[in-house]
């Protein structure tokens, strides 16, 4: 029975894949970096310095710790002015955050940056509703790697036995993924797996293995979850 949520972060709460995209597109252009979106979204589930890298290695550009540091720097910069008037949150995550909370423990398990997680959470009043947040500088590998998910069991299992709950076995604990990395990562773990329809088709995320997909969160709260991943 489902007794945890471990949410991804980019492209499940926030609707921010394409502004994120364009943010990089923007500040790789001087370096003679052309992004394109197929690109980008090749790449997902990678944290940012990973990203980054792997761009420039395609394109047979060396980087630099100092440069690497000025295009994560700029990124985010251009990043938080796109989000900070008018947070693209996705339709129905903050009711399915609330009403979840109250039957569920949840975390955040993202290979965002943890100051954009932040800013985020600040700016939406969900920091409460998530008792658990592990960010790329918590995990030293990325997505596919199943390593964030099984640090976010540990976790997250842990806050509730400190709540004197009993300790979870992995089927209680779902994964809400939009990338097939992510599914993967989460399949990896041993965890169950709703795919969100926010980036890529139900096909490719079932292909990738998720348990059951899903267009709107708020379509699945906690008693819709516990029957389908019983």
């Amino acid at each position: 029975m489902i007794k945890a949520i471990l949410m991804d972060w980019n492209g499940v709460v926030i609707n921010d894949e394409q502004i994120q995209c364009e943010a990089y597109r923007e500040v790789m252009r001087p370096y003679g970096i052309e992004l394109t979106d197929e690109a980008y979204y090749a790449r997902m589930g990678m944290n940012d310095r990973a990203f980054v890298k792997s761009v420039f290695d395609e394109a047979g550009k060396p980087i630099d710790d100092s440069e690497l540091r000025s295009v994560l720097d700029a990124k985010t910069a251009k990043w938080r002015e796109s989000v900070s008037g008018d947070v693209p949150i996705f339709d129905g995550v903050e009711n399915f955050v609330k009403k979840s909370s109250k039957e569920l423990a949840l975390g955040v398990v993202s290979m965002a940056k943890r100051e954009e997680i932040d800013h985020v959470l600040n700016l939406t009043g969900l920091r409460p509703y998530f008792s658990v947040i592990l960010s790329a500088e918590d995990i030293a590998t990325h997505k596919p790697d199943p390593e964030c998910y099984r640090e976010g069991f540990r976790q997250i299992d842990l806050h509730r036995i400190a709540q004197s709950h009993l300790p979870m076995v992995h089927a209680d604990c779902l994964v809400i993924e939009d990338s097939p990395q992510g599914v993967q990562a989460g399949k990896a773990a041993d965890l169950p797996v709703l795919g969100v329809t926010n980036t890529v088709s139900a096909d490719v995320l079932r292909t990738a293995g998720a348990d059951a997909t899903a267009v709107r969160l708020d379509d699945w709260m906690p008693e819709s979850l516990r029957r389908v991943f019983a």
